[in-house]
């Protein structure tokens, strides 16, 4: 199989060829987290990652202890939401917008961005879309609709509040 090119390319590559556990998820962005305070270097995924990171100064304490973030999986919080997950949403999207996949993602992200005038505040939006067409796809037993999420996402650019 031929390897894909670019750094980022190869990396994200490499995320989907890797099932990550729901630890290993957690590790990552605890490492991620303590990398960028310390100021070392990052690859280009976590590059990614640390931006949204950086974006969410609210989780910054469930990051900062890899061992505690992995100990407390089980004790989810109905009330609050799941950094993890919200973390790892807002780097499916980025990758999908990077390689337009689902085709027309990242034409629809970017309208929307524009629209609210906030990438961070528009992938909120498509988390809402993103998180429909994985609830539809599992409650009906069938592969996730990318053109129905694309649609969503597009309704929503077009929209006013």
């Amino acid at each position: 199989m031929p390897q894909p090119k670019g750094r980022v390319v190869t990396a994200c590559y490499a995320l989907r060829m890797f099932s990550p556990s729901q630890a290993d998820v957690r590790r990552f962005f605890c490492s991620v987290h303590a990398k960028g305070l310390q100021g070392l270097v990052l690859d280009p995924l976590e590059t990614i990652a640390a931006g949204w990171v950086a974006e969410h100064p609210e989780y910054h304490a469930d990051l900062a202890n890899e061992q505690t973030a992995i100990a407390q999986m089980d004790a989810a919080d109905p009330a609050r939401e799941n950094p993890f997950l919200h973390l790892s949403m807002h780097l499916s999207i980025s990758e999908q917008c990077s390689i337009d996949q689902p085709r027309g993602i990242r034409q629809a992200v970017e309208l929307l961005a524009a629209r609210r005038q906030s990438l961070h505040e528009a992938h909120h939006e498509v988390m809402e879309c993103l998180g429909r067409m994985l609830w539809e796809s599992q409650r009906a037993g069938r592969p996730p609709d990318g053109a129905a999420y694309v649609d969503c996402v597009q309704r929503r650019a077009t929209r006013d509040r």
